[in-house]
């Protein structure tokens, strides 16, 4: 995920304010679940189950990096879109929803995770870890179109 998303950022950084903190909240996403999930480049020779603090941290930036998606980015882009008489296409809608179909099973898990205070609590979470890492890709490849559709929308205004 780690590498994919470094091409993301190669291609589509400096485009706009808005992808490059959606960028930047994504990175600090993925570091800190490779560091969770103990994969490289952050992988430990002897496996640990992570502590409270770090499961509640990632649990709340989980939350975070969805309501900023739901709630800030994507109100922006639509707020430029409006400002240059732009209006997303059924593409960008479809992509919308589809993004918008993994946030529950994203939320359940930071619900899920975000009290443990024992390790029977515990039990699942390797499996549940590698559920919510498939999760994020299917979400990150959708968010990346997205990201491609914007820009391109955004580089061409109408009437331009």
């Amino acid at each position: 995920m780690l590498s994919k998303f470094e091409q993301v950022q190669k291609q589509w950084g400096g485009h706009s304010d808005v992808i490059d903190h959606w960028l930047m909240s994504r990175q600090q996403l993925l570091i800190d679940y490779c560091k969770l999930a103990n994969l490289p480049p952050f992988q430990e020779n002897a496996r640990q189950l992570p502590t409270t603090e770090h499961l509640q941290t990632f649990s709340q930036q989980l939350v975070d990096y969805i309501s900023t998606g739901h709630f800030k980015i994507y109100d922006m882009v639509m707020e430029e879109w409006r400002s240059t008489g732009y209006s997303p296409t059924q593409a960008i809608t479809l992509l919308y929803e589809n993004i918008t179909a993994t946030t529950d099973s994203l939320l359940n898990f930071s619900d899920r995770y975000c009290a443990v205070n024992d390790e029977e609590a515990l039990l699942d979470l390797d499996r549940d870890l590698s559920n919510i890492g498939q999760l994020m890709e299917v979400r990150f490849e959708l968010e990346d179109q997205l990201i491609e559709l914007i820009t391109e929308s955004l580089a061409c205004p109408p009437g331009a």
